[in-house]
């Protein structure tokens, strides 16, 4: 049997919760951050449900989760159809989900206000938190496809190293980029402008608005 929680039991106990979420390159890692030295919160950064999830998933119930651990390789991720890289990306956020929602329901526990940046759907978010603990941020898609390879984490150059070592990877460039727009596709834009939820559009790609950013944030979380 599995076990369902009414969203309004969900409702309560993550009412200190603040959720960030929206498209790559839009500034979400960093308003989290931002947000969370400044106010004191609990830090829920990108990913942050992984602990737990690695000792728990299996590829039968988190088939999603488990494909790292399952692909053939290296070559194998870099070269699968956008159609395949886009199925991946939402069932592994609907599976994360879950990991997230327990996750902070044991923050909640210390009391303090919890800030994240989450994949959690706009379908669940609506049923477990309300209008001013959800902001959406969203990014040009041109943004998210051209710069990936410019940040300098690991993982990003993990992939381009992986990219440069394809049979044509000229071939497999193109792509992982069609890839990556897919998942940062206007239909997702869409859907998360219209979600109903407070959003914030990166217009100036250029420009440092950082702080300006984070006031707006700050002011719809009633943070000040």
């Amino acid at each position: 049997m599995k076990i369902g929680i009414e969203s309004n039991i969900l409702r309560y106990y993550l009412k200190n919760v603040y959720f960030i979420n929206g498209t790559a390159y839009a500034g979400k890692s960093t308003m989290v951050k931002m947000l969370a030295e400044k106010h004191g919160m609990i830090h829920c950064g990108e990913n942050y449900h992984d602990e737990v999830a690695e000792k728990v998933t299996t590829p039968d119930v988190q088939p999603g989760l488990c494909y790292f651990r399952t692909m053939s390789g290296w070559q194998e991720f870099i070269n699968r159809a956008p159609d395949e890289y886009e199925a991946w990306i939402n069932r592994s956020a609907k599976e994360a989900a879950e990991f997230e929602l327990m996750k902070l329901l044991q923050l909640s526990a210390m009391n303090k206000k919890i800030i994240v940046d989450t994949n959690i759907s706009l379908e669940i978010l609506h049923e477990i938190s309300d209008y001013n603990h959800v902001a959406i941020m969203l990014s040009p898609q041109s943004m998210s496809v051209d710069k990936f390879f410019e940040r300098s984490d690991p993982d990003k150059q993990f992939v381009l190293e992986q990219i440069n070592k394809a049979e044509n990877p000229e071939k497999t460039m193109a792509n992982f980029r069609e890839c990556i727009a897919r998942i940062n596709s206007q239909k997702y834009c869409d859907e998360f402008a219209n979600s109903g939820f407070f959003t914030l559009i990166r217009e100036n790609t250029e420009a440092d608005t950082k702080e300006e950013t984070l006031n707006k944030l700050e002011k719809h979380f009633n943070l000040i």
